[in-house]
């Protein structure tokens, strides 16, 4: 896997400790996804955080005085780069209350941050039907089992 474009994806932790499984494989996935949307990827940075660390951001940002699993925060309009923060505790709550494995749960979120990215949107119900759609659409094409 020594695609250059592969080193343009990475992954960081604030306020938790964690290390992406599989984290090539899933750099891999992402770059697949953004071809197979014909677009071009500049960047993307993974954050890996806590439900506190992302509260703040949303409130701070975006003045949303709630808890989420995902903000993102694209820099272009013209390519894939931005930054994806995701809420390690909101995941883990989410796979437990949609009884869905935490791992699942998490590449679901990983990939709904990058369909973000490609300038898919989830305000209306029909933009959200169509981000769930992608979303499933993609992790049929995880190369790893979902559990």
């Amino acid at each position: 896997m020594n695609h250059p474009a592969l080193d343009l994806i990475e992954f960081f932790s604030e306020q938790v400790v964690f290390e992406l499984p599989n984290a090539d494989v899933v750099r891999l996935w992402i770059y697949e996804t953004i071809q197979s949307e014909k677009q071009e990827l500049t960047g993307i940075n993974f954050i890996f955080c806590s439900d506190e660390y992302l509260y703040q951001m949303n409130m701070e940002y975006l003045q949303h005085d709630t808890y989420t699993d995902v903000i993102t925060f694209p820099y272009s309009e013209t390519a894939v780069e931005g930054d994806i923060f995701i809420s390690l505790d909101r995941v883990n709550d989410n796979a437990f209350y949609l009884k869905v494995g935490k791992m699942h749960e998490l590449h679901r979120v990983i990939i709904h941050g990058v369909l973000h990215l490609l300038g898919y949107r989830d305000g209306t119900d029909q933009e959200e039907k169509q981000m769930r759609e992608r979303e499933n659409h993609y992790l049929a094409k995880f190369p790893l089992p979902l559990n």
